[in-house]
């Protein structure tokens, strides 16, 4: 392992529906995914793109900005606690 190799962070990955996919370790490029991810989900009633790609974006966005990131956390907790029988 070189100095190089120590020096960088681990690959960030997204938990999606039990599965994990690793980030691109750029910042930059995480951003730009997230958000041509929106734009192609706000286009969903076009043919191939969906609204389904909106959190996805939303998602890949949460891990750069503490504000998306803070909403995320909130509707986790909140779809745990949906999801638990009282």
């Amino acid at each position: 392992m070189t100095a190089a190799d120590e020096n960088q962070e681990p690959a960030r990955k997204i938990s999606v529906f039990g599965r994990q996919f690793t980030m691109p370790r750029s910042r930059a490029l995480r951003i730009t995914i997230g958000v041509i991810l929106i734009i192609g989900g706000i286009l969903g009633f076009l043919p191939i793109l969906g609204f389904w790609m909106v959190p996805l974006g939303l998602l890949v966005l949460s891990y750069e900005f503490a504000m998306v990131r803070r909403h995320r956390r909130r509707f986790v907790v909140w779809w745990e606690r949906r999801r638990r029988p009282d």
